[in-house]
């Protein structure tokens, strides 16, 4: 066996071990995996929150068990693939060693190491957005025609998993237009692997259209939520701290399209980033919707510095090169995965200097889960009528983590959130009793009006969740029909988009 490969495939051992170390035993699932693994019950070509495929792979998971060990395989498994694709696209480069550990060293001590933690669709995202790039330089190089198709199929994937790759393919044109590379449109393989893409992804858009394109009325949301709160400034410095440790490998990517004659062919690369940033910053993205922009502009960063090192003592800093990406994930490790506790994070000094010493919200979601879904197990265990009995949540975190770690199996909790309002059982029961769930204030008075008893069953302890303080109420005996209450709330919220 090579030298090489046994290096590459100690890099995959890695990064699957550091992601099954890098979680505390504090900490339970994020509330985002608990939707995701919920939407494996419900197979569609599409979801209110996310297109189909996480929904499809959770239906594997869940039939498979459902376990932890399963939920945190794949996003380890499609960060170790990003790892494969930037190592091959190193050697298409014509990389040797020290390119090919310093990149691969770059993409996995970075902030690929925290997406990779959870079970959501960017680590896919990731990986296909840089599959993307491997295969654009493999035509570059080849010209042969598979690798437009693969770049078609790559996409069509990408959009079925994250509609996050239309800002890629938007950034991508322009940039084809602005280098010699615009012959692509006189290339019928173009349109053709285009038409394949456009196929593989309309019975999405038919469901969009069908469901009257909830996908807008999600970005709406969350623009509204959360979007509109972000500062571009803060979105620019954050580019910079999702590869601290290598960003000056990144800046080298960009100064060698200009200035290293075998990569001036790519120059593509440098402006597919920059309009694709610019979109971003139109549009006032989340910062880490850019991820996948980097990986491939460490793989020619890496390949330009080994160049420029090669020679009498600038040889000697290949080491601390290599080190950089390295020590800057240990000083940002207490905000960067969960795992240390939630005190001794809270009391670190970096997260002092950048979070002024609170634990992340990201963090605080992943805690007081099975503390709540005992709560709601207890509730259970009251009532006489279980088969008539609802579960109502505020949010779709709390419905997840019920549907999880509860341990009754009478019926699935539900919200009038995400695709939870889907879901509701109006034609399984009649509903006489109610499980609520609040997450702050008292129950109000409407509520407490439609029932015989309301009985507070308790709440959660944990102080660093972001379900702390959550309530957990029983509502017994119906006094009119709940169900016809809920379809019409369920109307009006849906009219309301």
């Amino acid at each position: 066996m090579a030298k090489k490969n046994i290096i590459l495939y100690c890099f995959i051992l890695l990064k699957f071990v550091l992601h099954y170390f890098a979680i505390g035993p504090e900490y339970e699932l994020h509330g985002d995996e608990l939707l995701h693994l919920d939407l494996g019950k419900h197979l569609a070509w599409g979801y209110a929150t996310v297109p189909p495929l996480i929904g499809w792979n959770s239906y594997l998971i869940n039939l498979l068990g459902g376990s932890v060990f399963l939920i945190k395989f794949f996003p380890a498994l499609f960060g170790a693939l990003t790892i494969v694709t930037v190592w091959k696209t190193i050697e298409e480069l014509k990389g040797n060693l020290f390119a090919l550990v310093l990149g691969t060293v770059s993409v996995t001590f970075s902030v690929l190491l925290a997406h990779n933690v959870f079970y959501q669709p960017n680590c896919l995202d990731i990986l296909l957005w840089t599959l993307i790039f491997f295969a654009i330089i493999k035509f570059i190089n080849s010209e042969d025609n598979k690798w437009l198709w693969m770049v078609s199929i790559s996409f069509a994937i990408g959009f079925l998993n994250k509609y996050n790759i239309v800002f890629l393919v938007l950034g991508l044109l322009p940039a084809i237009l602005l280098t010699k590379h615009r012959k692509i449109f006189l290339n019928k393989h173009f349109y053709l692997s285009l038409l394949a893409s456009i196929i593989i992804i309309f019975p999405n858009l038919l469901w969009q259209f069908n469901n009257d394109f909830p996908v807008f009325h999600h970005l709406q949301e969350l623009t509204n939520e959360h979007l509109a709160k972000l500062s571009r400034l803060d979105f620019l410095v954050d580019q910079y701290f999702q590869f601290a440790g290598s960003f000056i490998v990144i800046i080298l990517a960009f100064i060698s399209f200009f200035r290293y004659a075998p990569f001036k062919k790519y120059t593509i690369f440098f402006w597919t980033y920059i309009f694709t940033i610019l979109i971003y910053l139109y549009f006032n993205g989340k910062s880490y919707y850019t991820t996948g922009l980097y990986p491939i502009l460490l793989s020619f960063g890496a390949v330009y510095l080994e160049k420029l090192l090669r020679n009498g003592w600038l040889q000697y800093l290949r080491p601390i090169v290599i080190l950089l990406p390295i020590l800057m994930v240990l000083y940002q490790l207490p905000l960067l995965v969960p795992f240390y506790s939630p005190e001794k994070i809270k009391q670190s000094e970096f997260a002092k200097t950048y979070n002024g010493g609170k634990l992340p919200s990201s963090f605080a979601s992943m805690l007081g889960w099975q503390e709540l879904a005992n709560l709601v197990d207890d509730a259970f265990d009251s009532i006489a009528d279980k088969e008539n009995t609802l579960i109502h949540c505020e949010w779709y975190g709390q419905a997840g983590a019920i549907n999880y770690y509860s341990k009754q199996n009478y019926t699935e909790a539900v919200a009038f959130h995400a695709d939870y309002i889907n879901w509701y059982p109006l034609d399984e029961m009649e509903i006489k009793n109610v499980i609520y769930l609040k997450h702050s204030g008292d129950l109000d008075e409407r509520a407490i009006s439609l029932f015989e008893t309301v009985t507070l069953v308790g709440e959660v302890k944990n102080v660093n969740a972001q379900e702390y303080g959550t309530k957990v109420y029983i509502l017994t005996g119906a006094k009119r029909s709940i169900n016809e209450l809920i379809l019409k709330q369920i109307q009006e919220r849906k009219d309301n988009r």
